[in-house]
């Protein structure tokens, strides 16, 4: 048999393994996203809640702030907006998702097992597993910004329409082609430092988090590599990365959200430094934490069903455990 006739015959994950774990990835990481996206969406609303440089730039000078927690925004959403309504932005999100986690899984095994190296022992020392996590999370995210921009966006629809506001966008393509012929291919990487900023912090905790107490649950217990194993680590890794990521998540939501001009400038923000001083500054240092219980109460389902549904997906096709 000649080498091509062979390299035929091997399955897909052994020919293309970089394409099939971007594939698996994406697969595992949408159905997680669309579980737990309501969760996504009540974050995101309770991020830009009493924000100070609105309220300094006269934008919501009289308006009563119409939720307080977690709980009041969500029944909120449904009474004002409808039950449909928790799935706003769903689509831009798992676009956003097939992209992301495609990208920073496939970059992160390539950091780990080529270019970065295990030990002898085949395990994989922590300072490593948190410069691989943080560079796989900014090389995803980056990649994924745009879908990123919309999806926050779009979850601001009902908001606006709530406050008489006109509604931007009639939909994810019409979204894209708007913020494009407004700002340009630039305005479509609005926010885009804060964001890789913020999907670095939130990898070092997932990526990094589930990696090494996975390995370190093998290494130094009874456990075996199945379903317990996984959901232990993936439970760490979700708590983790919400603690690490938050403060950026709010920082990413706010400019993300601000109002523009012709030229694609943020008219409340001038950088993520910016918006970070003035939320803390007008709000105090907490509400860099504003949402981070449906931000934690999100990330650890979502850790737990992509974690447990990419291992198995990996499995079924022939695909070595992560």
């Amino acid at each position: 048999m000649s080498p091509a006739e062979e390299e035929k015959s091997l399955p897909l994950p052994e020919r293309w393994p970089r394409a099939s774990k971007f594939a698996l990835s994406a697969c595992a990481a949408a159905v997680a996203e669309l579980v737990t996206f309501p969760l996504d969406l009540t974050k995101t609303r309770l991020q830009v809640q009493g924000e100070a440089a609105v309220h300094r730039n006269g934008a919501a000078a009289g308006q009563a702030v119409p939720y307080r927690g977690m709980l009041r925004t969500a029944a909120g959403i449904v009474r004002e907006e409808g039950f449909g309504k928790l799935w706003q932005g769903a689509t831009p999100a798992v676009y956003r998702h097939i992209v992301y986690s495609g990208v920073r899984m496939v970059a992160y095994e390539h950091l780990r097992d080529s270019v970065l190296g295990r030990s002898e022992d085949e395990s994989f020392p922590f300072w490593k597993a948190v410069v691989g996590g943080m560079s796989a999370g900014a090389i995803g995210q980056f990649f994924a910004s745009p879908t990123d921009l919309v999806k926050v966006q779009m979850q601001m629809e009902g908001k606006r329409k709530l406050e008489g506001k006109p509604l931007r966008f009639r939909g994810v393509h019409h979204a894209f082609m708007k913020i494009l012929s407004e700002g340009g291919i630039r305005g479509l990487w609005a926010g885009w430092v804060p964001n890789v900023q913020r999907a670095a912090l939130v990898n070092m905790g997932d990526l990094t988090t589930y990696d090494s107490v996975k390995h370190f649950l093998l290494l130094n217990t009874p456990l075996v590599d199945n379903s317990v194993t996984h959901s232990i680590a993936s439970c760490c890794s979700g708590l983790v990365a919400a603690v690490l990521g938050t403060p950026a998540d709010v920082v990413k939501t706010r400019i993300m959200n601000q109002p523009r001009d012709k030229q694609g400038r943020g008219l409340l923000y001038k950088s993520s430094m910016d918006c970070l001083i003035q939320t803390v500054q007008g709000e105090g240092f907490m509400s860099l934490y504003k949402g981070f219980i449906p931000t934690w109460m999100r990330m650890a389902p979502w850790s737990l069903v992509f974690w447990l549904t990419y291992e198995q997906i990996r499995r079924i096709c022939g695909v070595n455990s992560f």
